[in-house]
């Protein structure tokens, strides 16, 4: 199983790309790990040799799994929440439409995009676990853990030598 990892930023050019592709690589090697099933590449054209990628923030408590994922941009009708098993699968589209008429010229630009996360969770929640707000571009989700996930969490002691 070779990976193409991409190539490193020449000198004086921003790394910022290489580490974003290496965050994309790392990520579907996880998934593969786990089990979980290979999704699209993410880095599908949006605007020139952008892709889009929302930022996803998840944190856990003892009762639930948060997830904040900024979207800037995309409409709630065109935003699709699932849960696959024991995955939390994000998908949208993007698309956007700006012409400017002036006396000497008119500009016409279109730029479009879609993105799929898959966010494994450890547990399958319950049918009515999730509750997911939309406002300014930032989608919230709250994930209840079912009983026996909160009961299979235990802390370890550990002993001093």
């Amino acid at each position: 199983m070779a990976t193409k990892l991409p190539n490193m930023p020449a000198k004086g050019q921003e790394p910022q790309h290489f580490f974003e592709q290496l965050q994309q690589e790392m990520e579907r090697l996880i998934d593969r790990f786990r089990g979980y099933p290979t999704i699209a590449d993410d880095r599908s054209g949006f605007g020139i040799g952008a892709g889009l990628r929302p930022a996803i923030d998840v944190s856990e408590t003892e009762d639930a799994v948060e997830v904040t994922a900024e979207i800037p941009g995309v409409g709630i009708d065109d935003l699709d929440v699932s849960l696959n098993g024991d995955a939390l699968v994000i998908k949208g589209e993007k698309s956007q439409e700006r012409t400017e008429e002036e006396r000497n010229y008119q500009l016409n630009e279109r730029s479009y995009g879609s993105f799929r996360r898959q966010i494994p969770l450890g547990f399958t929640p319950a049918e009515d676990a999730v509750k997911a707000d939309f406002a300014d571009g930032v989608l919230k989700l709250t994930i209840s853990k079912p009983p026996e996930a909160k009961a299979a969490n235990r802390k370890i002691a550990i002993n001093k030598t």
